[in-house]
């Protein structure tokens, strides 16, 4: 059968032929694969969709709007499994919170109603005073929305049976947003795309934007007389509190930074609506024998009683797999969180096209698999469950592949690196330092995938965690980079009359997540917290075989030659050096995985030889050790193996002058080239010392023997492409960075901002061919 034989099969199944006049098609223009353009977009709306897709991708700073607190930078940041415009992985969940009153009703606390993790200052945001009630929530795909935002008002409303009148268990109900039908949401809270859109940037980026005016409005590719179908609203009245959009969908966003209000631009919000409403419907795949006696069971279980294949509008059927109504999901899914009418246990049918490369699945990620979705189905989803559970395995995984077949499986990968991925060439960001034999590039891909991976709670993810992959904070530019300060890692501390900020008795680390929905929490006594900006690991392998012996050639604690710089190498209580990290307390590559398995992941590492770093047990329900040592060993080939960023335009005369610059004004004094044991340099620019260049009033959390006012002098190679900067990230651009240095780092700073523009612009030119 072929694809187009397979889509009109559909519409003849649901017995439409038979319907007065022309029977509705399903129009075969509006698929592609997931991330690309609807095929049906005009050449003025292809231009509209690349601008958009560029704001989607845009990392928001502090210095054009992000925050003052904010969980995420960039629409991206969530929406990009397995491409821009998708779902995420667990480490994007968020928290709900709202606090349930004596009456019964229901206020949202926090921000928004969400728990945002940063501010934009130096500590993580405290939980959100009063919250009672917490719900955890995994990102929604935009694929197809476009379509759905077009879908008859009607046409939803006709599989509306509040009071389950056939008497099939199934008895789903619209929720409203101003009187008019919603369809976006886990709650189906939202009616359009643009409030779906300007509600999250601002709750969740703190990034503040105006309504489109009606002319732009007429022109976005789904104009809102199409979406909403008609010029009134059904319901009047309808209460539109804690829909957790734009606080008021059609008034601005306003907040308390220093940056102008809006700070999105209007043509900018144009673009990004525009952009999600032109998203593809992800393309079926070819059908199959497996697939087809798949779907012929999915109706003979009843998935299709709230899955419905299709939904009539303007274009003729849209086969999304969902009705876009509410249903009761049954006590174990509920989560308390009201919004418009939805109650805590109700939530809108998921649509299905493209879920093969989506998940995790369920509203809060807790689902790993398609079939573990299926069998968490309760209260209407209850006989569906029971009977797809009743099936042989065969049949169950038939069912699957149908799932499987309604687009996106070719985009499936365990992270997001996408199948068949071939190897960077040696020397570029993200490929080797050198070429490797066959088996060696295939130990380098597996290692990659092992960094890439993404974890789940009943393979040993947390119980407390900061991301599922490693890759989930070290992705910028590519995979093993730096990350994003939506990533950044919070240490904890209590700060004692002197000023001095003591270690809690549980350790520093001040999680983000949890796998239930809770905020992991802070030492009762902590009231001092830092940031951690995730350093790049490019060039790993060479740090790990610079010496000992060449760390310490180059301290000078007590400052004996009375330059101002008294650097310090971090011995570790067992006598190494630390050489890794921003307190350089981690000495080599193979303590460097199993401390972050533990610390970052939450997973157990297997017990090896002379090991210090990493848990070995923890008291989850996950079989200890919970990387094996197969993929440990793996990931380290990977890390070892990953290319040290190359020079450019070294020979440059303005590069060459910046050089210069660079030296005469000191930052080569700690920022310098080391050397291998056989001689060969390594253009690192770092000493890996420790050095003091905090403020007079800075405290700091220390680590082993590095106070908490000494830092690791990070490496400079790949600096362009590795921001934002310094320990705390809260440095945009490397001019900011630099001016910051305080301390030993002060007569350097200082030295800078003395210089002429022509020197300050060979200087940054420097630091770009690095």
């Amino acid at each position: 059968m072929t694809h187009r034989a397979h889509l009109l099969s559909i519409a003849a199944a649901l017995g439409l032929a038979g319907c007065p006049g022309p029977a509705p098609t399903i129009p075969d223009d509006i698929f592609a694969t997931p991330g690309e353009i609807a095929p049906y977009a005009t050449a003025a709306q292809r231009a509209t969709f690349d601008r958009g897709r560029t704001v989607a991708l845009r990392r928001f700073s502090p210095d054009d709007g992000l925050g003052p607190s904010f969980n995420v930078s960039s629409c991206t940041g969530c929406h990009e499994r397995p491409t821009t415009g998708g779902s995420g992985a667990h480490y994007r969940n968020f928290l709900l919170v709202r606090q349930m009153l004596p009456d019964g009703s229901q206020s949202a606390v926090g921000i928004n109603g969400i728990q945002d993790q940063f501010n934009t200052e130096t500590r993580r945001l405290a939980d959100a005073e009063g919250a009672n009630v917490l719900a955890l929530r995994n990102p929604i795909a935009f694929f197809g929305v476009g379509l759905l935002a077009e879908l008859n008002e009607a046409s939803i409303l006709a599989n509306a049976d509040p009071d389950d009148l056939d008497h099939d268990g199934i008895s789903g109900r619209p929720n409203y947003d101003r009187g008019f039908v919603g369809r976006f949401g886990r709650k189906a809270q939202t009616v359009s795309i643009e409030g779906f859109i300007r509600g999250p940037i601002f709750n969740h980026m703190g990034v503040t934007s105006d309504p489109l005016p009606d002319s732009l409005k007429a022109l976005l590719p789904v104009p809102s007389a199409t979406i909403l179908g008609m010029g009134a609203p059904l319901v009047s009245g309808v209460d539109v509190i804690l829909q957790n959009q734009a606080a008021a969908p059609d008034m601005p966003t306003v907040d308390m930074d220093d940056v102008p209000d809006p700070e999105l631009a209007e043509s900018d919000l144009f673009d990004l609506v525009s952009f999600a409403m032109l998203l593809a419907a992800p393309l079926p795949d070819e059908p199959t024998e497996a697939s087809e006696a798949g779907r012929a069971l999915f109706d003979q279980v009843n998935c299709s009683g709230c899955h419905v294949p299709t939904l009539e509008g303007h274009r003729g059927l849209i086969p999304a797999y969902t009705d876009l109504l509410l249903h009761d999901m049954g006590p174990e899914l509920a989560d308390g969180i009201r919004m418009g009418l939805a109650m805590g246990n109700e939530y809108r049918t998921q649509p299905l096209w493209g879920i093969a490369a989506e998940g995790p699945y369920l509203h809060d990620g807790r689902a790993d698999t398609l079939e573990d979705a299926i069998l968490q189905h309760a209260g209407e989803g209850q006989g569906a469950r029971d009977a797809f559970s009743a099936l042989s395995d065969t049949d169950r995984g038939r069912v699957i592949a149908f799932l499987e077949s309604l687009g996106g499986l070719s985009q499936r990968s365990e992270g997001l690196v996408p199948p068949g991925t071939p190897i960077a060439a040696v020397g570029d960001f993200g490929g080797p330092e050198i070429g490797l034999p066959a088996d060696g590039e295939a130990q380098f891909i597996r290692g990659r995938g092992v960094f890439d991976r993404d974890m789940s709670a009943s393979v040993g993810l947390g119980p407390e965690f900061n991301g599922d992959s490693c890759r989930a904070c070290h992705f910028d530019p590519v995979i093993g980079g730096s990350g994003p300060a939506d990533v950044d890692v919070t240490r904890q501390g209590i700060l004692d009359a002197s000023g001095v900020v003591m270690l809690p008795s549980g350790g520093t680390m001040a999680h983000r997540h949890d796998v239930g929905a809770v905020r992991p929490p802070c030492d009762p006594l902590s009231d001092y917290f830092e940031l951690r900006q995730t350093p790049a690991l490019f060039g790993l392998g060479l740090v790990d075989r610079i010496t000992e012996s060449a760390i310490l050639a180059n301290e000078d604690p007590t400052d004996v030659d009375l330059d101002g710089i008294s650097g310090r190498a971090h011995v570790l209580s067992d006598g190494r050096i630390g050489r890794l990290g921003w307190r350089a307390d981690v000495p080599s590559i193979a303590e460097f995985t199993r401390d972050a398995t533990t610390n970052e992941l939450g997973v157990t590492v297997p017990a090896e030889t002379g090991a210090t770093f990493g848990a070995t047990t923890d008291g989850d329900s996950s079989a200890d050790p919970e990387m094996s040592m197969t993929d440990l060993q793996d990931m380290r080939f990977f890390l070892a193996q990953l290319a040290a960023p190359r020079r450019h335009d070294a020979t440059d005369a303005t590069v060459v002058a910046g050089e210069a610059v660079f030296a005469m004004v000191g930052c080569g004094d700690c920022h310098r080239t080391m050397a291998l044991p056989d001689g060969t340099p390594v253009a690192l620019y770092s000493d890996l010392l420790l050095h003091d260049v905090a403020p007079a009033d800075y405290a700091g959390v220390g680590s082993g023997d590095a106070t908490g006012r000494e830092f690791r002098t990070p490496p400079l190679w790949g600096i362009p492409s590795t921001g934002p900067y310094m320990h705390d990230g809260l440095s945009p651009t490397l001019e900011e960075a630099i001016s910051r240095h305080e301390s030993e780092g002060r007569t350097s700073a200082l030295a800078v901002s003395a210089l002429s523009p022509a020197d300050r612009e060979a200087l940054l030119a420097f630091l770009a061919s690095l």
